[in-house]
């Protein structure tokens, strides 16, 4: 069956170790465009970012932010998960009592935060998240807007503290590994993979119709929810465990090396 969505990840999978899309992706993806096949990134970054890195061909895209929790094709808007209120004042208060911990929440319009004394924090926190406001009060701010993820900062062993941090939010909350420095927490019906199945729907595919690259952990129902699901060589042994297809590496270009292959397209 032909394939006719296409999602990849963005960090450790498309994007190669200097944050860099992979030379000659944008002729591709107009090659797939052409043959009906429509590209999605699907990322923990946010839409903005997303949205900005793609330029001249963001149009043609289906963008999969905020992990799953806000979806978009193009400039339009096709779902925002917003968490409730009070688990993401909860989660807040708990990032307050975390030495070196900090936290980015996920609105409609950009991300928030409220700390600006870790240099480290803030620049990992502008290679995702590009359009950003700094707020005196982030507990204030959560009482009153719309958050879909808050994405928790702790510099190289998120998972030793993070998921035994939020562990009182478990049962409500969903509490994803998305890399070495960073935790997401989101509803627990949301992810990358009910994303793709919502597109599938809205496209009216099957899974088999749809083919996903991922690295790490919180691509796990990403690669889940396809029929051809490649991890790259790079990627979290317990992914590699999953996937029906390893990929060379984000800094083989894997993803773009897959593609021509199956498609039978040249690279230009």
């Amino acid at each position: 069956m032909p394939i006719k969505l296409i999602a990849a990840d963005m960090d450790g999978t498309l994007l190669d170790s200097q944050k860099r899309l992979p030379e000659g992706l944008f002729p591709l993806i107009h090659a797939l465009w052409a043959r009906g096949v429509r590209f999605a990134p699907a990322s923990g970054r946010q839409y903005y970012t997303l949205y900005g890195q793609f330029g001249e061909i963001a149009d043609e895209l289906v963008f999969i932010s905020e992990n799953g929790a806000m979806v978009c094709d193009g400039q339009q808007v096709l779902s925002f998960a917003a968490m409730p209120p009070e688990l993401v004042c909860r989660a807040v208060e708990i990032v307050r009592t975390l030495p070196g911990v900090h936290a980015v929440v996920s609105t409609r319009d950009g991300g928030v935060y409220e700390d600006e004394d870790n240099p480290a924090f803030l620049r990992n926190m502008a290679h995702y998240c590009v359009r950003r406001t700094c707020v005196p009060d982030l507990l204030e701010f959560v009482r009153h807007e719309p958050v879909c993820k808050i994405a928790v900062f702790c510099e190289g062993i998120a998972e030793q503290v993070l998921p035994q941090a939020f562990e009182p939010l478990a049962q409500t909350t969903q509490i994803v590994l998305s890399g070495a420095d960073w935790v997401d927490l989101m509803r627990p019906d949301v992810n990358k993979g009910l994303a793709i199945g919502a597109l599938r729907s809205r496209m009216g595919i099957t899974a088999d119709e749809c083919m996903a690259f991922g690295d790490y952990l919180n691509d796990r129902e990403l690669l889940r929810s396809v029929g051809a699901s490649y991890a790259m060589a790079n990627a979290h042994p317990a992914l590699k465990a999953e996937a029906k297809y390893i990929c060379p590496s984000n800094d083989e270009d894997g993803v773009c090396r897959t593609i021509r292959q199956v498609f039978g397209i040249d690279k230009p």
